[in-house]
């Protein structure tokens, strides 16, 4: 790979990353601490990995990532404050739909998340997911499933959020 390839993967590919790794985290410095690690290890590799897969490595590079951190601190401090102060919310009519979405996603468990971000949010497909997480794609296909359950147990029911 030349350094005019990683510059495009860069400009191409840096946005995507960043914001499945800010809907994740909740905190702007840690998705950008993501990103920047994930172009790292993609520029270490850059002779090993094949071109036509360079977005699925640094998006399985993200997805591990926080994985691994989820698994250090078992929530991150973000996640933990988060759950603190939307204990004290009320739900009103005025509470808009993407905040309770929002509030909704962050219940699911870390890998129905990834996959629900990753294929309702970024838009991948089935085997493209599979690839990110080392799922197979009925693993996927699963996992996805019980997430809208779950989300739309949730988004009937918003006391449940809260």
């Amino acid at each position: 790979m030349s350094r005019v390839l990683y510059n495009e993967w860069v400009d191409t590919f840096a946005d995507g990353i960043y914001r499945f790794a800010l809907k994740n985290t909740r905190d702007s410095e840690q998705a950008k601490d993501l990103v920047q690690d994930a172009f790292e290890k993609l520029w270490i590799k850059k002779d090993q990995i094949d071109a036509s897969k360079a977005k699925a490595y640094l998006f399985q590079i993200v997805s591990n990532a926080l994985i691994d951190r989820a698994r250090r601190a078992k929530l991150s401090a973000t996640f933990r404050e988060h759950l603190s102060t939307s204990d004290s919310l009320v739900f009103t009519e005025s509470i808009d739909l993407k905040k309770t979405l929002e509030q909704a996603i962050a219940k699911l468990p870390d890998i129905q998340r990834h996959v629900v971000l990753l294929r309702d949010y970024e838009g991948y497909s089935y085997d493209e997911i599979g690839a990110i997480t080392s799922l197979t794609e009925q693993q996927v296909k699963v996992y996805i499933f019980r997430a809208r359950q779950t989300l739309r147990s949730l988004l009937v029911n918003p006391e449940l959020i809260i």
